[in-house]
């Protein structure tokens, strides 16, 4: 049926930029701003090339967290409620990603983060 053939088209066509824009959403440079502590003193930042690998390192914080806390394990498990405990449980998380557009970082809270966290690890799950 020819009458289909313009409407797929137009579907893989608006797919492919949607997909374009979430590569480009995935490969922006990322700042993640963190407070482990109840001190000031305890603020620091990582940057990343991608706000997949900020991700990454989020979820790498909380297992060495994990791994301070259990030293005799030998290995630990968890669940992403847990994950989402532990960011909520943070004094401060803000997490700031370049748009290329406005040329400046817009910033994100802790939802924003246990989305993209939730996001990301069931990407990796799949």
């Amino acid at each position: 049926n020819h009458s289909s053939l313009p409407a797929l088209c137009a579907d893989r066509h608006t797919h492919s930029r949607t997909h374009i824009k979430r590569m480009a959403q995935a490969q922006t440079h990322t700042i993640v701003l963190l407070q482990p502590g109840a001190k000031a003193a305890t603020r620091t930042y990582a940057d990343f090339e991608s706000s997949d690998e900020a991700m990454d390192g989020v979820c790498q914080l909380f297992e060495q967290k994990l791994k301070k806390d259990f030293p005799r394990a030998r290995s630990i498990t968890y669940e992403i409620e847990d994950l989402h405990a532990r960011i909520d449980a943070l004094p401060d998380l803000a997490v700031l990603t370049f748009n290329n557009q406005s040329g400046a970082y817009v910033p994100h809270d802790k939802a924003w983060v246990k989305s993209r966290v939730l996001q990301h690890l069931s990407k990796q799950a799949k």
